[in-house]
């Protein structure tokens, strides 16, 4: 009979795979050029709805990248 021991045996995986993403440089530059152009625009201000419009983006960019880590399951 299968019980939660099935789980925790597939938890270390999952990690190790959430570390191997993590450490790519794809996601890692991904993340890095997110937070630059959120960066970017809090530190020279926001006056415009086109600014508004780019720290979405920049947003979602980021959110989306974090997300892919958290939901990410063992290859």
């Amino acid at each position: 009979m299968l019980t939660g021991n099935n789980q925790s045996a597939a938890a270390p995986s999952a990690v190790r795979s959430r570390l191997a993403r993590v450490r790519s440089i794809k996601w890692l530059g991904q993340t890095t050029a997110s937070v630059c152009w959120i960066g970017s625009l809090l530190t020279s201000g926001i006056g415009s709805t086109g600014d508004w419009l780019q720290l979405c983006a920049a947003s979602a960019w980021l959110l989306a990248n974090i997300t892919a880590i958290l939901t990410a399951e063992a290859d």
